[in-house]
């Protein structure tokens, strides 16, 4: 698959919109911290040279692209749920609130959406359309979704200093073998997602206090 282009904005403002946020959501899978959402809107004829989606860029490309995307952008909204928001509604929901939000917390309304995502749909009285891997598509998507990441990827290593054991500075709260080793052997902290399988099952270890550092 090619890099994303502007191309499915070019086609939509040929039918008349001229408002057209990407959005995209990074933290579906972690077992610990927010989940984090971002919509983009950006003027016609923006050129941003070799842009990829988040999951394509290392971390110190993906800061570039942030500040690029922040002085090019029109309009750029951020919305962030936490881990008892996503125990309380499931991920599910929360994926579908945290994109809605993102989107209202833009600074003008915008008249479409292209979503990450082929088959969702937001509770947003505005025309949608949604792209089955459109991070790897469409430059607003992928924009949307280096903004979501870099957002994460900030708070995630404030948590970090909070909760050092987990080292979620390394690895933003994914269950990698790192992370789940560190599960089994402190139990969840408070930021861990008790929702999620891999944390429940650690309910009978002790839980990591607040002030706790090693």
């Amino acid at each position: 698959m090619g890099r994303p282009s502007f191309l499915i904005e070019n086609k939509l403002r040929k039918k008349g919109f001229s408002l057209i946020a990407g959005v995209d959501e990074v933290g579906r899978g972690p077992l610990a911290g927010p989940i984090v959402a971002a919509a983009v809107i950006f003027p016609p004829n923006t050129k941003i040279k070799g842009l990829l989606d988040s999951k394509s860029l290392i971390a110190k490309q993906r800061e570039r692209f942030y500040k690029e995307i922040q002085q090019k952008a029109l309009a750029i909204g951020v919305a962030i749920l936490d881990h008892k928001t996503i125990d309380k509604i499931n991920i599910g929901k929360a994926n579908l609130l945290v994109m809605k939000m993102a989107v209202e917390n833009l600074c003008v309304v915008p008249d479409c959406l292209v979503i990450d995502g082929g088959r969702i749909k937001l509770d947003l009285p505005i025309p949608q359309q949604g792209l089955t891997a459109g991070d790897k598509k469409c430059s607003s998507i992928a924009a949307a979704s280096i903004i979501a990441k870099v957002t994460r990827d900030r708070l995630m290593l404030q948590l970090h200093k909070k909760y050092p054991k987990y080292r979620f500075d390394l690895h933003k709260g994914y269950g990698t073998e790192k992370h789940l080793k560190r599960l089994k052997k402190y139990g969840p902290c408070p930021i861990h997602r008790r929702s999620f399988s891999p944390v429940s099952q650690s309910f009978s270890r002790p839980t990591a206090g607040r002030e706790e550092r090693s």
